[in-house]
């Protein structure tokens, strides 16, 4: 038995993976000086090391148009986020920005509410409160929530994302999987480039004046974040796969105490990720 056809060894990669990609790419921001310039950077850098794991996955492709037009627009929506999320990732903590990260699971919820007629269920809505308690509990200081514009494009980025999962679900496995992956990759940094217009100075610069080693990393763990989390929830239940891969949101708070020194209102996050938690569970039942 191949042990990386299972679902469960492939969401413990991905939960090791996703917190060295949230450290690095905090590190990664401190020395950069554009952001649209650093994500098509990073991304591109990603997409080439997806396309190494092509030859050990079926070559398919769909033959029904309509995925390719989803996927289309799925990959706007994932180019929103992608770029702001670089944005916000300079602006915030890593451990605050994965508590964030989750909003997309609320928006998910919403979504099938309103546009795929899911039934209205209580644990669900209850787990999406408490996903939207636990945030306001992060950013509260001092007798109200400080909002600030990280944290207002944050939430912008996570509707996208939601939207895109919500236009791209269940395509991936029309495709081959690493291919897939690689294309939603390749492109967000063309749209990117197309529509902010750095130049292509600015796109090396970030490299060679930047942390070449975190950069790298960041990519790296990047694409195995990528790859095998979305191999976890096709090979496993959703019910299963997304309160595992939500315990990512503490491991974060941990790892920045440790790594990158992120150690205001330890006892607060560490209360709000549990919380998170508890949330994606209820909304999974």
């Amino acid at each position: 038995m191949n042990i990386f056809n299972l679902w469960y060894v492939n969401i413990i990669i991905s939960l090791f993976f996703i917190v060295i990609w949230d450290q690095s790419f905090k590190v990664v921001t401190k020395t950069s000086k554009k952001d649209g310039a650093l994500t098509i950077l990073v991304q591109l850098l990603v997409g080439v090391m997806l396309l190494i794991w092509v030859p050990f996955f079926e070559m398919r492709f769909p033959t029904d148009p309509r995925i390719y037009f989803f996927l289309g627009l799925a990959i706007i929506f994932y180019t929103i986020n992608d770029r702001v999320g670089t944005t916000v990732r300079r602006g915030i903590e890593a451990s605050t920005f994965s508590m964030l990260y989750q909003a997309s699971t609320v928006f998910l919820v919403i979504i099938g509410l309103l546009f795929f007629g899911e039934p209205f269920v209580f644990t669900k809505i209850i787990g999406a409160i408490l996903i939207i308690f636990s945030n306001i509990l992060v950013f509260y200081k001092q007798g109200e929530v400080k909002l600030n514009k990280y944290i207002a494009i944050g939430i912008l980025g996570q509707l996208s994302l939601a939207t895109a999962i919500s236009l791209d679900v269940g395509n991936a496995e029309n495709f081959n999987i690493a291919f897939y992956m690689a294309v939603t990759y390749f492109v967000p940094p063309i749209l990117i480039y197309l529509i902010e217009r750095p130049k292509i100075s600015d796109i090396k610069s970030e490299f060679i004046n930047g942390n070449k080693k975190a950069i790298l990393l960041t990519a790296f763990a990047w694409s195995i974040t990528a790859l095998t989390s979305i191999r976890a929830y096709i090979l496993g239940s959703v019910t299963m796969v997304a309160p595992i891969a939500a315990v990512s949101v503490i491991l974060n708070v941990f790892a920045g105490y440790i790594f990158l020194k992120e150690r205001d209102n330890l006892l607060k996050k560490t209360i709000a990720a549990i919380v998170i938690i508890i949330g994606v569970v209820l909304i999974q039942l």
